[in-house]
């Protein structure tokens, strides 16, 4: 058992560093944000792996030209094979079945990961990753400005959206997520009992705030209910304008929460 445990983790680690390597190869300026969504469960025992690798991409930003722009969604529907995610959501698991539909596919998977709304890969799959992140590096993104988040009292959040949207020539909605900058779990139960998982920009709430009407511009302060004792130093914001369907995200911007 532990021989093919430690198998495992290097295969794991020689498919991650063969993903990472072809992503960086890409090159382009100046810096493209570019959104990467995962859908993913605690209750999921192949998770881990790309829960891993989007902390890689967070911390280590591997696309030449790009800021990649993270978001951890949770699903639920692994809930009852013994383990309840903390973190998962109807909503997350909504989002994941808008884009199965969207993209034409068969079923909802995890892990998966979406690039800008439009192209998705599992772990593993270097050739689709860099397919997807050329793709989004290619396409064009409006200015998107993200204000300092301010908290008043104990459980809002406030911050500034401005987004310039001369040059679309299609409506988007605009949508602003409030997520966890870093979660841990110890895991009791299910496929992944035993395990201390990580996550990284894990989806508290995901708010549609308005919408970015084509050649013209946006500019909304946007106030967020926070769930009672959150810590604020741990949150991140981030915004993204993103086509109806749920269709390409044209722009995207993200900050973490201060003191």
């Amino acid at each position: 058992m532990k021989t093919t445990s430690v198998l495992m983790a290097m295969v794991f680690a020689s498919t991650m560093s063969a993903l990472l390597g072809q992503i960086a190869t890409i090159q382009t300026e100046p810096e493209t944000p570019i959104l990467v969504e995962l859908f993913t469960s605690e209750g999921c025992s192949s998770c881990p792996p790309a829960d891993a690798l989007l902390q890689r991409m967070d911390a280590f930003q591997p696309v030449s030209g790009a800021h990649l722009i993270v978001l951890s969604e949770h699903v639920n529907y692994w809930d009852h094979d013994g383990w309840k995610d903390p973190y998962s959501s109807s909503s997350a698991t909504e989002r994941q079945n808008q884009y199965v539909r969207a993209l034409g596919m068969e079923t909802a998977y995890t892990p998966q990961f979406i690039v800008d709304g439009t192209s998705e890969f599992q772990i593993g799959d270097a050739a689709h990753a860099t397919e997807a992140f050329q793709k989004a590096m290619t396409t064009h993104k409006v200015p998107v400005n993200l204000g300092s988040p301010i908290i008043e009292g104990t459980t809002v959040l406030r911050t500034r959206v401005d987004i310039d949207g001369t040059s679309e020539r299609q409506n988007s909605d605009v949508y602003v997520a409030v997520a966890l900058d870093h979660a841990e779990s110890q895991v009791l139960r299910g496929e992944n009992g035993g395990k201390r998982l990580k996550h990284v920009a894990v989806v508290q709430q995901l708010k549609r705030v308005g919408k970015l009407e084509k050649g013209g511009t946006f500019g909304q302060d946007v106030d967020l209910k926070l769930k009672p004792g959150t810590d604020s130093a741990n949150l991140r914001i981030i915004v993204f304008v993103q086509e109806s369907g749920p269709g390409r995200v044209v722009g995207a911007a993200s900050r973490k929460v201060a003191n």
